[in-house]
């Protein structure tokens, strides 16, 4: 199939279209034409032929043929004539003329049926003959015959090179007008088809095509221009949603790289773990047997006849099992609050801490060791720092770094304890030694469990448990504890706390605001009630006193720890308990929970004041059974609340 051009369709259309137009009305002006000239000519010779039967009749009814001979030589004067003939009633040949030159024959006689018939035209070859009847008096005498030279074939080939050459010319003229005005259909169209090939081969389509008329081409424009918006949108938005997807790969691939490191750093800890927890096992087993095996072995001694088994070497045995069995407590001990702290089961109670006031209770703790062991202790205070820490775990950590201070240390050594300001928000807590030190290998295998650093055979007796108790105890605080030491020069473990500041303590003089409100003296008849609060720590254990003594009314006992509290609540039976809940020797919990046990003291409302604001600790202690539960900082308002609630309660019962 060609591949022709739109506008050479449209030309070829055009000429063909005016070509076929041409002829047609070549062809129907040329019929027209034709037959035109067959009527008139048909018509002349009829009417030539009629005027020759007029002029001869005569002649024929007299018979003489030389008039109609010169009446026919009349016809000289018509040069198409080439023939004519007038045949009498019985046929024959009358009369006759031919013109000069030319070779028409003539019918040598006529039928007499056909001479009585009416007119008729025949043509014969190139020539037209027309038969007439003569009639004289109402009666056909005769007829005449006339034949002429029939020009219609030479017409027609005239009017063909006619209509040739004005087709020529006019589908010249057609061709002229139609490259010209053609271009205002076309060009339009042209200007679409570069636009479009444009799009398709640069992948353009911002490109618009060009509306230059207002008709269907200029919809054409609109429509396509519309389409090339609409895929230059949806392009963009593939593009923006292409983008989208390959920063999602990007991202979930980073996310599956993270994932897989994590996943190896999981693993990895995961089998630092397992081999970490099979070596705790294996010491733990061998921490266990040591002393085991002395309390079995010098039980079974005992148990023997010995022959030189004196009392004195007995109490040697004996000495050994007890030693071994505190030991052996003393480990027992150690890998309970290791397996507490490591499982989250440890309740801390951070609030602001005095250290002058912890040093001071430790050094109270430790000086009969230090004496004992001819250590130099020297706990320096007035500092005035606040840490914020739980008072019994810090208390614990600092005896545990102070007793092994003095276990390790030089004969007659000393051991130096204070704090000091890092910053505004940070205190550190420092105990010094005058041992050997520690090399750095030491220092970096210190918080292993179980690990003595060589001192398994030493005269000290420990577990290896400690320093990793105390590590954990100071990150659950919010710490951060680490040693310097040098072999030869001894060391210094510090202990980093966030700093605070005590709450402002309250005395009779201070503005308690809506306080006084709350005073509710005794009602006649009403004695005083009597509030028993348990706390270890000083400045909270004040706090509440002031607020109680400053509501009258009120009989304030204190204890200083669980244990305590619950022989006080045994001996005084009080209204109303305020129990805090870490404590040393014994939790709130724990003395709660006896409480509730003994029908002495069951029937005591108990409720908890506690540094523990976490809402399941909350929901916990009242479903074990706190009257209300109360957290620190203190709301005078509410705790007096509870207060006056409690009471209310105790006075109903009775």
């Amino acid at each position: 199939m060609f591949k022709l051009s739109l506008q050479r369709r449209l030309l070829g259309v055009t000429m063909l279209t005016s070509l076929v137009a041409l002829l047609v009305a070549l062809g129907a002006m040329v019929a027209y034409d034709l037959h035109a000239y067959h009527a008139d000519w048909t018509a002349d010779l009829r009417a030539q032929a009629e005027l020759l039967g007029h002029s001869t009749a005569p002649a024929l009814e007299f018979d003489d043929a030389k008039v109609a001979r010169d009446n026919l030589a009349l016809l000289r004067t018509q040069p198409r004539v080439r023939a004519a003939a007038v045949y009498d009633a019985q046929g024959e040949m009358f009369a006759s003329y031919g013109a000069e030159g030319a070779a028409a024959a003539l019918p040598p006689g006529a039928d007499p049926e056909a001479v009585q018939r009416a007119e008729r035209v025949e043509r014969i070859g190139r020539d037209l003959a027309v038969a007439l009847p003569i009639v004289q008096g109402g009666r056909t005498i005769g007829s005449v015959y006339l034949r002429a030279e029939y020009a219609l074939y030479d017409r027609v080939l005239s009017y063909l090179g006619i209509a040739a050459i004005v087709a020529a010319v006019a589908l010249g003229i057609a061709l002229l007008l139609s490259s010209r005005l053609q271009r205002a259909v076309v060009q339009p169209i042209l200007a679409i088809s570069d636009v479009a090939r444009d799009v398709m081969q640069r992948q353009d389509y911002s490109r618009r095509a060009p509306k230059v008329t207002e008709d269907e081409v200029g919809v054409l424009a609109d429509s396509f221009n519309g389409m090339l918006a609409e895929i230059e949108r949806h392009s963009r938005e593939v593009l923006r949603l292409n983008g989208q997807l390959e920063a999602r790969v990007r991202e979930r691939t980073a996310q599956l790289e993270a994932s897989n490191d994590e996943l190896k750093l999981a693993t990895a800890t995961a089998e630092k773990a397992n081999r970490a927890k099979s070596e705790f096992l294996s010491s733990m087993s061998h921490e266990l047997r040591t002393p085991l095996n002395a309390i079995i072995g010098f039980g079974q001694l005992l148990g023997t006849n010995i022959v030189d088994a004196k009392p004195g070497r007995r109490q040697e045995f004996v000495d050994h099992i007890v030693g071994a069995g505190k030991h052996l407590l003393t480990l027992i001990n150690e890998i309970l609050n290791l397996a507490r702290i490591e499982s989250g089961h440890v309740e801390l109670s951070v609030e602001p801490v005095a250290l002058d006031e912890v040093l001071d209770d430790c050094r109270t703790m430790i000086d009969p060791m230090a004496r004992q062991r001819g250590i130099a202790t020297h706990f320096v205070g007035g500092s005035g720092c606040v840490a914020l820490a739980d008072r019994m775990r810090l208390k614990q950590v600092l005896l545990n770094l102070v007793s092994n201070a003095i276990k390790y240390n030089r004969p007659h050594g000393s051991v130096r304890v204070d704090c000091i300001h890092l910053g505004p928000q940070q205190v550190r807590i420092s105990v010094r030694d005058t041992g050997a030190g520690l090399a750095p290998e030491q220092v970096q295998a210190l918080f292993q469990p179980f690990n003595r650093l060589g001192q398994e055979g030493g005269p000290e007796q420990g577990t290896g448990i400690g320093l990793v108790v105390t590590q954990r105890l100071v990150e659950l605080m919010g710490g951060t504890i680490g040693v310097h030491s040098k072999p030869g020069e001894g060391s210094v473990f510090w202990v980093d706390l966030q700093a605070s500041e005590l709450p402002a303590q309250p005395h009779a003089e201070t503005d308690w605001g809506d306080l006084s409100g709350l005073n509710m003296a005794p009602r006649a008849g009403q004695g005083e009630a009597t509030v028993l609060y348990v706390e270890d720590n000083p400045a909270s254990r004040q706090l509440v006193e002031e607020l109680l003594t400053a509501r009258g009314g009120l009989r304030v006992l204190s204890a200083h720890d669980g244990q305590r509290g619950v022989e006080m609540a045994r001996q005084h039976l009080p209204d109303v308990i305020l129990m805090d809940n870490n404590m040393p020797r014994m939790t709130g919990r724990e003395a709660q929970a006896i409480l509730r046990l003994d029908p002495r003291t069951a029937h005591i409302p108990i409720i908890a004041l506690t540094a523990n604001a976490m809402p399941e600790a909350a929901t916990a202690g009242l479903a074990a059974g706190y009257f209300r539960y109360l957290t620190k900082p203190l709301e005078p308002r509410r705790l007096m609340e509870a207060l006056d609630s409690a009471l209310a309660i105790k006075r109903s019962r009775r």
